[in-house]
């Protein structure tokens, strides 16, 4: 049993400076203690995933940390971090699903094209467990 992650979850990238927030539009109308629930789905950089303030400056992945540390004559430089995360969450949960797509759970990791991953440090909620 994992944890149910909701409307404003902490995320956190390993290659960011800073925790970021998930979004869940109210979309499947399925809510967890009161905020909507999220699913797999729900990975859209900016609509559902939040900037974690700064790309670390060895990530040299990430084109603008690239720049910025070339700029800097090779000393490494953070950049702003805006997550492009093409692919859903992994694994979701096995059995519970939000209309017809897995839930998202405190155990998923999405990546990022730079390299990060990402993944729940709070799911948002306390009480609710799925399958």
């Amino acid at each position: 049993m994992a944890k149910l992650v909701v409307m404003g979850a902490t995320l956190k990238c390993d290659k960011g400076t800073a925790p970021g927030s998930l979004v869940v539009l109210p979309v499947n109308r399925t809510t967890g203690e009161g905020p909507p629930a999220a699913t797999v789905m729900d990975f859209a950089p900016v609509v559902n995933i939040s900037s974690f303030a700064m790309c670390q400056g060895t990530n040299s992945a990430n084109p603008a940390v690239a720049a910025a540390t070339a700029a800097a004559s090779g000393t490494p430089t953070p950049a702003p971090c805006i997550p492009v995360t093409t692919s859903p969450w992994s694994p979701g949960a096995s059995a519970t699903t939000i209309g017809g797509m897995k839930a998202l759970t405190k155990d998923c990791t999405c990546k990022c094209a730079w390299t990060g991953t990402i993944s729940v440090s709070d799911a948002g909620q306390s009480s609710i467990d799925v399958d």
